[in-house]
């Protein structure tokens, strides 16, 4: 029945145009207009899949002689349900419609391989009669940011689609001998792929009516070669392989908002100014003969005003607002160094002979509002290449515009998806202003904000997956990696150690406290699950950061500038350093490793720093960051700064006749407390450096960059950077970093 039914949909979906033909119209003499397929669409679906899977074998690896070893593993994958949402946008041009759109799916097809199997004959020299096979539960999901490219027939478009996918991975698994052999238990982590996951297809998509469209798609989901090693840490392991691949077909329904609701921004069209001015005329006529008529007439006069003041303050409210905005960025960064000299190499050294790697970020910003003040906000990021030197080297790392996980194959995740919920504290005191409305401030449209009207007092709660600098050690001048500076240490407070995953992001929420001259902020982030980890601490309050921040506005000889208070605590699982230390000395196990889970106990890191802002011209900006955090303690999920000085300018290209290019220049200083000194001298690994010994000094950085523009949203710009004392190692460099950036957004 279930096939039928969808057939049957598909059909009604299909002949809806001809339906509606037989339909009397109103005006027979005109056609009816063409279907704007332009804009942003949300939209659920369901369907069915059916899966391609290969594999099913156990591969015997080291510790093993042959082939004949190898152990059969049952693929148990088979036909299931897949349902899903999906958010995009469209542009169209003539009867050509492109897009981009992401979606987060359901696909129940995955099944352990589990079970109690005999052994092959070869293992019964060893004593063993069978083996026993269980899984953890399986990643049963796929998401996807594609491109679509499409053709319409007035309310019909016919379309292909394809791009990155993600989701599909193979729960841990154990493997378990029985008999009397020595083989004892394996274990296989959650499985990986080092090719690129993709979806491509192709679809139909109906009009229903001026808002909702029905489609009928196909995908072809490939989630690559699933790969795990199973290994008993008695040298023998085996390795298994198995393919995930998925035939998908689903009915989607999407609602079309209009595209004059992305940036209204509170202007009237020319047949609205004309009716409003047509309406004014016709109330000052009315009122003109109510005043003739007496008292009466007054009293009607005034009611008309306050009505007509009521209704544009209503209109003022509606058009102000932004009901949807799309945006998006590509960055693509290519660093390199030459040859220089170094007394000895660690694990996490920059490489003496010369190196360069390239790397790439892209992002979609997608933004819609729910109710009065409050709007969510979804980031898909396709990540490709690596940092240099696999993002190692240096604690002042070079290029914070590149993922530090790197992957010779693009890859997606959702970075940040939050609720922002604002509240006006002016009350009913609302400025009448000509520009700006009714009200005290207008937010433009970008990247995670919608535009509109707003008071100037209010309050500002953002949850959800985000990173902590969206909020806080924020500054005009050096914040930005994709634009700006690429240094961290330029950046950010150095010594800032806050919460993220590797890729930079975590779940908290923060709430905002805007007045006059100053702002409150307060957030609670959670930890890394291990520090600088790839996954987050999943038990909210386990492990966590407390981070506030006061925010001065002020006026220096008639320019503005702005100045910060920043105090974080890390609470959680976190290694001494000296802890460390001493545990290698007792067992005799050198180098010493914060990393031993056996010297991570309960404890809490406190930092803090100064942030300044200062407007030199109107050309010219000059900013400056003092910090320190508590020496002691392992870094958590941050770089390996203990305490730091940044300082620097960035000039307007319209100091030179060319308005958007920009020229700036930075320096940074950053330093060790005593027991990291120790403990990196003594062969420690950290984070980002760890170069075997150490000659302690502080690390200094240089950096210079000209950002050139190419076009509207598109930036070159050519960066510099000296490294003194790289990883605080003064038997290592200097380095000369020279990069090239692309920068495009919409």
């Amino acid at each position: 029945m279930k096939p039928i039914r969808l057939a049957l949909l598909a059909t009604l979906i299909l002949s809806s145009p001809a339906r509606a033909a037989d339909k009397p119209s109103k005006s027979s003499s005109a056609p009816p207009p063409a279907f704007a397929w332009a804009g942003l669409h949300i939209g659920l679906n369901a369907g069915g899949a059916v899966p391609i899977a290969s594999g099913g074998t156990l591969e015997a690896g080291s510790g093993f002689t042959s082939r004949a070893f190898d152990l059969a593993a049952p693929n148990r994958d088979r036909a299931g349900a897949s349902f899903g949402a999906q958010i995009g946008y469209d542009w169209q041009r003539g009867p050509w419609v492109y897009g981009l759109e992401t979606d987060l799916n359901f696909l129940g097809l995955r099944r352990a391989s589990t079970g109690i199997f005999p052994a092959p004959a070869a293992y019964s020299a060893l004593g063993v009669a069978g083996y026993g096979l269980t899984s953890d539960e399986n990643g049963d999901y796929f998401a996807s940011i594609r491109g679509r490219l499409g053709y319409a027939f007035d309310r019909r478009l016919v379309y292909a689609t394809g791009g990155v996918a993600a989701g599909g991975w193979r729960g841990a698994s154990n493997l378990i001998f029985y008999g009397a052999g020595p083989l004892g238990l394996f274990f296989a982590p959650v499985s990986t792929s080092a090719r690129m996951k993709f979806a491509v297809g192709a679809g139909i998509e109906q009009a229903l009516d001026d808002h909702f469209s029905a489609r009928l798609e196909y995908l072809y989901v490939d989630q690559q070669s699933q790969r795990r090693v199973y290994d008993n840490n008695f040298s023998f392991q085996f390795g298994a392989r198995q393919r995930s691949a998925a035939h998908v077909l689903r009915l989607g329904l999407n609602y079309r908002f209009d595209p004059q609701d992305e940036a209204r921004g509170g202007a009237e069209t020319e047949d609205e100014k004309a009716s409003d001015a047509a309406k004014s005329e016709d109330a000052a006529g009315h009122d003109e003969k109510a005043k003739k008529r007496g008292e009466k007439g007054e009293r009607a006069a005034k009611a008309k005003d306050k009505e007509k003041t009521e209704k544009k303050e209503e209109k003022d409210d509606k058009n102000g607002e932004e009901l949807y905005s799309f945006h998006g960025q590509t960055t693509a960064v290519v660093q390199g160094y030459p040859k220089f000299p170094a007394l000895y190499t660690g694990a996490r050294s920059f490489p003496p002979k010369g190196l360069a790697d390239a790397g790439s970020t892209s992002n979609l910003f997608m933004g819609l509002r729910l109710w009065k003040g409050a709007a969510v906000y979804l980031n898909p990021e396709v990540d490709l290449g690596y940092g240099l030197a696999n993002s190692v080297g240096a604690a002042s790392y070079v290029n914070g515009a590149v993922a530090k996980v790197g992957r010779a194959a693009p890859y997606m995740r959702f970075q940040r998806y939050f609720l922002r919920q604002i509240v006006g504290l002016d009350g009913g005191e609302k400025v009448e202003d000509p520009e700006t409305g009714s009200y005290n401030e207008v937010l433009e449209s970008t990247q995670n904000q919608l535009s509109g009207k707003v008071d100037k007092d209010r309050l500002i709660l953002t949850i959800g997956k985000f990173s902590v600098p969206d909020i806080f050690d924020d500054n005009k001048y050096a914040h930005d990696p994709t634009t700006g500076f690429l240094n961290f240490g330029v950046n950010t407070l150095g010594a800032f150690d806050y919460a993220a995953d590797s890729w930079g992001y975590t779940y908290g929420a923060a709430l905002e406290w805007k007045q006059d001259w100053w702002t409150a902020r307060g957030g609670l982030f959670q930890l890394s699950e291990i520090p600088n980890g790839p996954s987050i601490e999943p038990q909210i309050g386990r492990q966590f950061m407390g981070v506030a921040e006061f925010e001065a506005r002020y006026d220096l000889f008639e320019q503005p500038g702005v100045i910060k208070f920043l105090a974080f605590a890390d609470n959680g699982n976190l290694a001494k350093v000296q802890d460390a230390i001493d545990f290698a000395y007792l067992t005799g196990n050198f180098p010493p490793d914060v990393n031993n889970p056996w010297i991570r106990k309960r404890h809490v890191k406190v930092g803090g720093g100064v942030n300044v802002q200062q407007q030199l011209s109107k050309e010219i900006g000059f900013f400056l960051r003092a910090s320190m955090s508590d020496g002691r303690f392992e870094t958590v999920d941050y770089t390996d700064i203990d305490r730091s000085l940044s300082t620097g300018f960035t000039a307007a290209g319209a100091l030179w006749g060319r308005d958007k290019d920009e020229i700036g220049g930075a320096m940074v200083f950053s330093g060790l407390a005593g027991p990291r000194v120790s403990y990196f001298g003594l062969g420690g690994t950290s984070v980002y450096i760890g170069d075997g010994r150490l000659s302690y000094a502080g690390e200094k950085v240089l950096e210079t960059y000209y950002k050139y523009n190419v076009r509207d949203g598109v930036e070159l710009t050519l960066d510099y950077q000296f490294i003194g004392n790289p990883a605080h190692n003064a038997a290592r460099g200097p380095i000369n970093v020279f990069g090239l950036r692309l920068h495009a957004q919409f």
